[in-house]
């Protein structure tokens, strides 16, 4: 079996996000950036699933600049195996990406594809589903196990009520949670080795696709900054400046 994965650089999570002066987005510049962490998990998954012999090859797909290499290389130091970069200076939106995906799930003719639920930057989460749409292929979203089992994969998946166990037919889509798995740390001989790795790069005009914006952004703005609490001396006294000042008791 052969496991895709798309991973996607974004500004790192632990870096105090900054929106643009002109409020076009935010800024990016001189900014710590690193894997998806949803997307990490789907490499870990993948290689797991590679581990246990369900899987021969893990192939994981960027689509962004050059320097979304430094993302594929970390997916490789993990343990995938091929890494493809579809290159391109523009904001890919979530359709454009899933057109982007399916283009090469045709090529590759995965069994599997795995991807995070969502870009801690956008929050979409629409590509794993809009992928599963264009390709007719099963879909499991907020994966919180996977299990492969003869030619299918049993996913358990997180719903507002519990958990919910899915029996998909391969070829399928799944999108990981957070509770899926822990990503491993890098050792030092797998980051090296996978510096020696080849990266195929492929700008995006040769997919020849109609990869238009959908969407346009017309500001970005910061959330409004909390106001300072302040304490009270009684439920009497809570009580009333609820009625006085928050309006919530009539």
């Amino acid at each position: 079996m052969k496991i895709l994965v798309a991973v996607k650089r974004v500004v790192d999570f632990t870096v105090q996000i900054r929106v643009k002066p002109d409020q076009s987005g935010i800024e990016t510049a001189n900014v710590k950036m690193s894997m998806n962490p949803f997307d990490e998990i789907a490499v870990e998954e993948a290689i797991r699933l590679k581990e246990q012999g369900f899987a021969q090859e893990v192939i994981v797909i960027s689509i962004g600049s050059t320097a979304s290499q430094e993302t594929l290389r970390t997916a490789l130091a993990m343990g995938a195996d091929r890494a493809i970069l579809v290159e391109t200076q523009d904001d890919v939106q979530p359709l454009a990406a899933a057109k982007i995906l399916k283009s090469l799930v045709i090529k590759e003719s995965p069994e599997l594809v795995i991807l995070g639920k969502q870009a801690i930057d956008s929050d979409n989460n629409q590509v794993g589903q809009m992928l599963a749409g264009l390709l007719h292929w099963g879909q499991a979203t907020f994966a919180s196990k996977v299990v492969i089992e003869n030619n299918s994969a049993i996913v358990t998946r997180e719903v507002d009520g519990g958990l919910e166990t899915l029996s998909l037919t391969l070829p399928a889509i799944i999108t990981t949670d957070l509770r899926l798995n822990e990503p491993r740390f890098l050792s030092l001989p797998n980051i090296m080795q996978a510096k020696r790795k080849s990266i195929t790069v492929m700008p995006i005009a040769e997919l020849q696709l109609e990869l238009a914006p959908r969407l346009k952004v017309l500001k970005v703005t910061a959330p409004e900054k909390r106001r300072s609490g302040i304490k009270v001396n009684s439920v009497k006294e809570l009580v009333k400046l609820l009625k006085e000042e928050a309006r919530v008791i009539s």
